[in-house]
């Protein structure tokens, strides 16, 4: 009768033997300079033109609304697998953030390092769901006061700009705060309504069920060696995505293929989820479809302006957004079939 797997004959890292209390001094520089970065980004949207913060630091003030929201979200969704992990025993590290381009967001993100694998599958669902729910519990009522702030007004049609997605989920909020659907208004987005978009983007990412993400975590815990197959399905639906709408699906096919498509085991690969969990998962899973947008940002630029970003093919979507105009351009709006929503 084979005994059990060797304990760390998986793709997790080795234990470290003595515990350590030392000042996470990467991990700070690192949310300084993204903090820096998303303020950036922030005051370049709601000024409308690029910011130099070494030439007008008070204009970075601006783009503090944004910046905070969008950081708070990031650091929400980290530290609830941080604290997730430590209640069950796996080491992990504290929140790495990544600063960005401040250009539009800022960032590309944020996350935390398991030093340890978990004990079974309940752990790793705990860990796994923790981040993406308590992100979204604050992106979503991030979204729901920013639409309070937000500016609107009677449908503007126009012809170029960068087009936001719209998930079910903000296609939801907007009807809910605003009293009606996309398509009957244009909608100024208040910075802290955007950070809350992005937020709702970071979720559906994370919750994709491929390797090593949340989603692959989640679907792990739930279908065992079955993830596998869930997790090729997906894995050509955003290739197929990328052939029909958004090029960026290209990109994210190519990271999942180079970091793994499968999930390594736990420690512990028989224990199923308990009931309570499995309807958990199960919501983790609907929380990841009302979330997703199958074609998140589109750019379109006036026909007599040679093209200087890359023009992605697809229907136009409702949330849109005015970017800083580098061509010194006067751009009209944004403009979708739907409704609009810009900042």
């Amino acid at each position: 009768m084979p005994g059990p797997p060797p304990m760390y004959d998986l793709p997790w890292p080795a234990p470290e033997s003595v515990r350590t209390h030392r000042l996470p001094v990467v991990n700070i520089v690192l949310f300084l300079v993204t903090l820096l970065t998303t303020t950036v980004a922030g005051a370049n949207n709601s000024l409308g033109r690029p910011v130099n913060p070494l030439l007008e630091p008070g204009a970075l003030l601006s783009g503090l609304p944004f910046a905070a929201t969008l950081m708070a979200i990031l650091l929400v969704h980290e530290f609830g697998h941080y604290i997730v992990s430590s209640v069950h025993g796996v080491r992990a590290s504290l929140p790495y953030f990544i600063p960005g381009p401040p250009f539009l967001v800022g960032t590309f993100g944020a996350f935390i390092r398991m030093k340890s694998p978990p004990k079974n599958r309940r752990a790793l669902f705990d860990v796994g769901a923790a981040g993406p729910w308590a992100g979204a519990l604050v992106a979503v009522p991030a979204v729901v006061i920013g639409l309070h702030l937000s500016e609107v007004r009677p449908p503007e049609p126009a012809e170029y700009g960068l087009f936001f997605g719209d998930s079910l989920l903000f296609s939801f909020l907007t009807r809910v705060v605003l009293g009606a659907s996309p398509n009957e208004m244009t909608i100024i987005l208040h910075p802290v309504a955007l950070a809350g978009w992005i937020g709702l983007f970071v979720t559906f990412l994370n919750l994709i069920p491929v390797g090593q993400l949340d989603g692959g975590h989640v679907s792990y815990s739930l279908f065992g060696e079955l993830h596998r197959w869930p997790a090729r399905v997906f894995l050509l639906v955003i290739f197929v995505l990328g052939l029909q709408g958004w090029r960026g699906w290209f990109l994210w096919t190519i990271l999942l293929l180079v970091l793994g498509v499968d999930h390594p085991p736990t420690l512990d690969r028989t224990t199923p989820l308990d009931p309570m969990r499995r309807f958990a998962a199960w919501a983790t899973l609907v929380l990841f479809v009302v979330t997703f947008i199958p074609v998140p940002f589109v750019v379109e630029l006036p026909a007599e302006v040679p093209p200087r970003i890359p023009s992605f093919d697809g229907p136009l979507t409702p949330v849109g957004f005015v970017t800083p105009d580098p061509l010194n351009l006067t751009l009209p709006g944004i403009a979708a079939p739907h409704g609009l929503a810009r900042c």
